[in-house]
Formats: structure tokens, C-alpha cells, sequence
């Protein structure tokens, strides 16, 4: 018997992702420090109402298909599709830092065993991870503050890739995510 990962029920509607769920604001007590201390320059998965930076990519925009180069990237991406947004990180590590919001509960998924867990925290690699205190709660849309059923079944954490960190022999033969498909 082989076990599958799924999405949180809250996370996926019974046809794709629910809006409700991924369209949530990151508070500015959360997001406040974490702004001290990067610098965030644009927020590559945002709407107007939840944008956190003055530059955004939105749906129309497709934080996925810009360059992410020379920026300080704040990211809270869909929860419902994480792969994408891992794989781009990935993709644009060297040439900007980027801290990316995620559910602390999605450790078994293939995206997370494929792409964090074997350059996480290594010596060598860009990625370190932070896990957040406590259970953050989010911005729902079309409200300006935090409600009482606005906090997740699940504590988050941040996947941080520093910029100039990489080093050639920490890569891994056949090059990064050999084995990886779409949908991973």
C-alpha cells in the first residue's frame, strides 16, 4: 500500500484550487520584520488587494514567466500548486534572493523531497529553511483585518535562497531535478 499526498481539503476545491483559500494576505506583523531584514524589492505572487511590495506580479502579470533577477523576492505562493514556484526559485537562485512562504506540513510531498530536502541547510547550498513560531494567520480577501477563523490548520515556514551562496561541487550529478516531472 503506497501513500499518496494531497492537499488539505481547505486548500483544494472539488475543482481545483479554491481562491478562497489561496488569495490570503500575508499579515503586516508577519510580514513587517521579515521586510527589515530582506528588503523585499517586488512580490512575485500577489494581488492588488494583498500585494505586500509597490512592484507585484499578479495573475495577469505571472510572477512564474518574469525575471526574477538582481530582486529581494517576497513570495507566498498558491498553496494548492507549490511545485511551480520551487522549480522558478530554483531557477532564479543565483541571480536574486528570494524568501518564499509555505506550509510547514508538506515534508513527504515529491516537490518537497525532490527540490528542499537534499540542499536544504547543507553546507554549500543557497537554501535554508526557517520554521515559524506558532500558527500565523492570514488576510482573507475582501477583509482588511485578521478574522477568528483565519488561521490554517498548519504552522509555516520560510524556504530562503541566498543569493552568491551556490557553490559548483554541491551540485548533483545529471544537474538539479533530473528525475522530475510536471506535477511533482
Amino acid at each position: 500500500m503506497a501513500f499518496t499526498g494531497r492537499n488539505h481539503p481547505q486548500q483544494v476545491a472539488v475543482h481545483g484550487a479554491d481562491d478562497d483559500v489561496d488569495d490570503r494576505a500575508t499579515h503586516w506583523t508577519d510580514f513587517g520584520p521579515l521586510n527589515d531584514r530582506f528588503g523585499f524589492t517586488i512580490d512575485v505572487a500577489a494581488a492588488a488587494h494583498n500585494a505586500k511590495c509597490d512592484r507585484y506580479y499578479d495573475r495577469d502579470t505571472d510572477g512564474l514567466s518574469q525575471d526574477w533577477g538582481g530582486e529581494t523576492v517576497w513570495c507566498n505562493p498558491p498553496f494548492s500548486d507549490l511545485a511551480p514556484w520551487i522549480r522558478k526559485a530554483w531557477a532564479e537562485h543565483t541571480r536574486a534572493t528570494i524568501v518564499m512562504l509555505l506550509p510547514a506540513n508538506r515534508t513527504e510531498q515529491s516537490f518537497w523531497q525532490l527540490m528542499v530536502e537534499p540542499y536544504r541547510d547543507r553546507p554549500g547550498s543557497p537554501l535554508r529553511t526557517e520554521f515559524m513560531p506558532g500558527r500565523m494567520r492570514f488576510i482573507k480577501p475582501g477583509r482588511t483585518s485578521i478574522e477568528m477563523d483565519s488561521r490554517p490548520p498548519f504552522g509555516c515556514m520560510l524556504l530562503i535562497w541566498q543569493r552568491d551562496v551556490w557553490t559548483p561541487n554541491a551540485l548533483p550529478p545529471g544537474g538539479l531535478f533530473p528525475a522530475l516531472t510536471e506535477g511533482a
